[in-house]
């Protein structure tokens, strides 16, 4: 793991994040104390939930959206 102060990584942030990209991590300190690991992307199972796909539920028959119009328009 390379570590980098603050303003090095501000001054050079494409070079770092490139070496992130190919597989490096990286620390970046500030004031002595570290404040943050640059390290690569895992694949989407390591993904926070949020960011992955999403489950598609299909039901085959009535569309929900059909039959609240026709509930109404009988309601009248």
């Amino acid at each position: 793991m390379q570590t980098i102060n603050f303003t090095e990584f501000r001054r050079h942030a494409k070079t770092y994040f490139d070496k992130v990209e190919r597989g490096e991590t990286i620390r970046v300190i500030r004031h002595g104390r570290a404040i943050a690991d640059l390290v690569p992307v895992g694949d989407a199972e390591t993904a926070p939930s949020w960011q992955q796909p999403a489950l598609r539920l299909r039901i085959s028959g009535a569309s929900l959206s059909r039959e609240i119009l026709e509930e109404r328009r009988s309601d009248r």
